[in-house]
């Protein structure tokens, strides 16, 4: 099986102050994702920020700025977060993915303590007031997705046929999505994207990645194709151990800054360009987004509302 690049390009975590690299207009999160597009990446993960001050922001309006942009200068699969930022309601998670219905959407599949306040000791120039205390807040905050959450976004969604990368932060999450799939609520094959590294979740590390997959070939045989994301640090070690199990790899500065141990990646399509230049070495061919669209069973981008 080719290997499938997704690059996730800004997220809703890190901020403006942690990298003068993180696409924040429309224009530049346009920009590094085609860039990433043309670099090897078949999948662009997505969320939006405010251009004034690079605060994340769930609202449509801000999406229907870049989508365009990006969806007709290359043919990668546009795949919207419904996690968007910690704090906010359902209703603004889902805002973007019910407007435009693209082919992929993440889905979180459970809850989770997700504490990047460590990331608020950085001794730099914060450029924004909300940076800082935002950072700090999220060692008392929860992400939240119950299982009634995880529910209501599976029928919404599915409703317009769109397919969704399932986001397992720890073995628990795989059972949750177990759940969903023995209530025949979601067919296969299932897109999973093992997240090793964030505190809260399981960590990154040899054992951790055996464990999950394991549990994952017990849970769905032959029924699921699995990526991995390491945060930060983790990126490119989590990275190779997927490519040598046969599975398929996330990049991007929403999960990670750097190219290298203190080298700031100035774009997404440099670790693109870093992480396929791996596969390659191990043999590995690089999926187009056409095949991906074969293995994931999506519908096609002119099936979608992005226009």
């Amino acid at each position: 099986m080719k290997t499938i690049i997704s690059c996730a390009i800004t997220g809703a975590i890190h901020t403006p102050s942690l990298s003068p690299y993180l696409p924040v207009t429309p224009d530049e999160i346009a920009e590094q994702s085609i860039g990433a597009a043309n670099a090897g990446a078949a999948i662009i993960h997505l969320h939006a920020r405010d251009a004034s001050d690079g605060k994340p922001t769930a609202d449509p309006a801000v999406f229907a700025h870049f989508l365009p942009q990006i969806n007709n200068n290359c043919d990668a699969i546009l795949n919207i977060s419904t996690g968007v930022a910690l704090g906010m309601s359902l209703d603004e998670r889902i805002g973007a993915v019910t407007k435009f219905q693209p082919e992929l959407c993440s889905l979180n599949m459970g809850s989770i303590n997700f504490n990047v306040s460590r990331a608020a000791k950085a001794d730099i120039d914060w450029k924004h007031a909300w940076e800082k205390e935002f950072l700090s807040k999220s060692e008392d905050m929860v992400f939240r997705n119950t299982f009634t959450d995880i529910e209501n976004i599976i029928k919404t969604v599915s409703e317009f046929g769109t397919k969704f990368e399932y986001e397992c932060y720890d073995a628990g999450h795989l059972y949750n999505l177990a759940h969903f799939a023995v209530r025949g609520l979601i067919k296969p094959p299932f897109f999973i994207q093992f997240i090793f590294g964030v505190m809260g979740g399981i960590g990154a590390d040899i054992e951790s990645f055996n464990f999950m997959k394991q549990t994952a070939d017990r849970l769905f045989g032959d029924n699921y194709i699995f990526s991995v994301l390491g945060a930060g640090k983790h990126q490119f070690a989590i990275a190779e151990l997927s490519l040598k199990s046969g599975g398929h790899v996330r990049v991007g500065l929403e999960d990670n800054l750097y190219l290298e141990k203190g080298v700031l990646a100035k774009s997404n399509a440099e670790q693109v360009e870093k992480v396929k230049q791996m596969a390659i070495n191990l043999g590995r061919e690089i999926a187009s987004p056409d095949e991906v669209r074969e293995m994931l069973g999506l519908k096609g981008k002119d099936k979608t509302k992005i226009t």
